[in-house]
Order: C-alpha cells, then structure tokens, then sequence
C-alpha cells in the first residue's frame, strides 16, 4: 500500500492550503479505490523489463547502450502508462477483464525475456509481445469510449508495428530510427486523439477529458508500488553483486551503504512528495489532471526509474570491488543513477507544483562530484559520499518543513 494508507498526517500537510481542510478533498480520500492484487502482480511483471535493462546496462556501460535503453524502457513505459489509466477507469472486476489482463502480462514478460538481444534474433519476438500488449490494451478501452478507442488506438498500433519492423531490421542505425519513429507516435497520441475526438464531439476532446476523470488516490497509488517494485530491484542488484565475495566487514559496510542509498531514495518520494502529488491531482480535474498526470507520471517518471536502473547496475559492477579504485563507467552509473533519479523528481515536482525545489537541485550536481571518489579512492568512499549528500538534503528539508 502506499505511504499515505498508513500516515493520515501525511494526508493532512498534503490537503489543498488556504486553512482548514477542504471536506470535499477529504471525502475523496476516504472513499478512493485502491490499487488490486492483480494490478500489483501486472507491476511485478512490467518491472522484470526494468531488470533485463539493467541486466543490458551491467553488460555494457556505454552512452550508446544507455540511448538504447531509453529508448526501450520510453516505449515500454507508455503502454505501462496506458494500463494504469485503463485499470483506473476500467477496474479488473469481472472474469473477462482480468482475463485479458493476464494476457497483456504475457505480452510484457515475452517482451521482457527478449531484452538480453533485443537487438538480434529475439527482436522480432520482443515486437509481437509489444503488439499483444498494445491490441489487449485497444480492446480494453473500448469498453469505456467505443469507437473514441480509433483515436489513440491507431497510433499505438503504429508504434508496436515500428518495434516489430526493428526487430525484423536487427541492429543498427535504421532500427534505432525505427525505435525512435515508435516514441515519436506514441507522444503524438494524445494530440491526435484530441483533434479526432473534437471533430465527433463539437469541439471537446472527449477521450481527453475521461481521462482526466481518473481516481487520483488510484493512480498516485499505482505509480507509487511501481517505484517500490524498482526499489527492491535495486537491492536484489546488491546482493547479485556481492554473490562471489566473502562477507567481511568492506563488504558489509558497503551493503549497508547501498541499503542506505535505496532507502534516502525512497525518502525522498514517498515521505513528502505521493501525499502532496494526490493533493494536487486533485485540485485539478478534466484535461488540466490528465496533462499533470501524464507529465508528472510519465515524462518525469521515466527518468525516476532509468535512474533506479542505472544505480542498480552500478552497484552490481561495484559492490563487489568495494577496496579498489572504480572504473570510470561504474563510478558515473553510481552518481549518474542518483543525479538523474533528482533530476525526474524535481520534474515531477516542478510540475505538480510541490516546493521546494533547490535543495534537491543542488543536490543533484554534488552527487555527481562524487565521481572522482570512486575512480581516485575506491568504490566504498563514492557509496559513503553519495549517501552523505541524499542525507544532507533530506534533513536540510525536514528542518525547512519544520519551521
């Protein structure tokens, strides 16, 4: 469950200002939806993708693998996007629901388990599964908007042909073009749907404005088990890394590090920011809550996860060469992972209009002075200054809420 389930007080800082709680916004809290069990078992299934990432990251840590894994986890992520609005407006209640969900979760582990060489022989394998999925979730929607469902149905459709087309291409610049042209439509969606939609309804983007009328409890929820998921892969990458190193006190202190470095991360969304982003979701409503939301939960949480996943496998090259001087790419996944972590976050703030912002601003650049530890001293001292500066940031900001 999420942070809010367990801390009303959380949900009493995050209320809308202006004095007393607004007994509207209160009502909704109470009775919101909450994420299902199926929904948590799709998440943990979708998040397998994010570990074959990593799994492609640990293999090779270069700026040319790292735009490839944008690329992918970008298209996968907005049809992961696109199941957390449909469950929100079409909750898997009935035999037939959950029944094309599963199917879309085997379309995500076919997807999932082609990863490792998506750009070889499994990408035409990879592209089907993401075509499953796409057709699933097409199906789904048109139990709520019918033929509305063409207006965004089509372009997702396109893009999983573009991702079928590259796998058929294999490796190489035309395949990344390819990948590329699948983000292009994807992103279009939304303004497409719009302006077929208006055509039908004298003006009014239809599809837009019932996606604006999702459960904002629901939704921050949904996202918010998604980045814990992410989270306890993190920590998996800890003790993959240590797997061939005799526990000694290096090692120990590393693993606590790194435990610690996860848990300032988690700190720093889920204390303050999930209570504070539902309040803001629901502020707004129609098109207004679907841009935040699809601004703050997709464009701001992709680079939120890639940096859980880049983090992830510096630690997993890492953990294990606590003593020794890094090599200049696992030192730059370490503080790379972290930075672009705060990076996402101040987005995701910047946008639900969640302050401050500076802090984690300045701390997002003194992460990445800790780069020279790793490759000047050694894997151990980059792992303590690391956490040093999320701590920093974190009780710098507990005392600024205080006063």
């Amino acid at each position: 469950m999420s942070e809010q389930s367990y801390a009303p007080e959380e949900q009493t800082a995050a209320a809308p200002a202006g004095g007393d709680r607004d007994p509207a916004w209160n009502a909704q809290v109470v009775d919101a939806r909450r994420v299902s069990t199926l929904e948590c078992f799709f998440d943990l299934v979708f998040v397998f993708t994010i570990t074959q990432l990593t799994v492609l990251l640990v293999n090779d840590l270069s700026f040319a693998r790292a735009g490839r894994v944008l690329l992918i986890f970008a298209v996968l992520f907005w049809m992961y996007g696109g199941y957390a609005y449909l469950t929100n407006q079409v909750p898997p209640e009935t035999t037939a629901r959950r029944v094309l969900l599963v199917a879309a979760m085997a379309g995500f582990l076919t997807c999932a388990l082609a990863v490792p060489n998506v750009s070889g022989a499994d990408g035409i394998a990879f592209g089907l599964g993401f075509l499953a999925v796409t057709v699933v979730h097409s199906v789904l929607y048109a139990l709520i908007h019918r033929q509305y469902v063409l207006s965004f149905a089509l372009t997702n459709t396109a893009a999983a042909g573009c991702v079928t087309a590259a796998g058929w291409v294999g490796g190489g610049p035309l395949a990344d073009a390819l990948w590329l042209g699948a983000v292009v439509l994807q992103n279009i969606t939304p303004l497409v749907s719009s302006r077929i939609t208006g055509d039908y309804t004298g003006g009014r983007a239809r599809v837009t404005e019932n996606l604006g009328a999702l459960d904002p409890a629901h939704f921050v929820e949904r996202h918010g088990l998604l980045l814990l998921i992410a989270f306890g892969e993190s920590v998996v990458a800890i003790g993959a890394g240590a797997s061939a190193t005799q526990l000694d006190w290096a090692l120990f202190t590393g693993a606590v590090l790194a435990l610690t470095l996860a848990a300032a991360l988690w700190w720093t969304y889920f204390v303050r920011d999930e209570a504070a982003a539902e309040a803001a979701l629901h502020r707004a409503s129609g098109a207004d809550r679907f841009r935040m939301g699809l601004t703050a939960y997709y464009y701001s949480f992709i680079p939120m996860l890639l940096g859980v996943a880049v983090l992830a496998a510096g630690v997993k090259k890492s953990i294990g060469e606590l003593a020794h001087h890094l090599p200049l790419a696992p030192a730059v996944a370490l503080a790379g992972g972290v930075a672009l972590f705060l990076a996402g976050n101040i987005a995701f703030r910047a946008t639900l209009s969640i302050r401050p912002l500076r802090h984690r601003a300045v701390t997002a650049f003194a992460v990445l002075a800790t780069i020279p530890l790793g490759t000047w001293s050694n894997a151990l001292a980059q792992f303590l200054g690391l956490t040093l500066a999320l701590v920093a940031m974190l009780i710098v900001e507990d005392r600024r809420a205080a006063r």
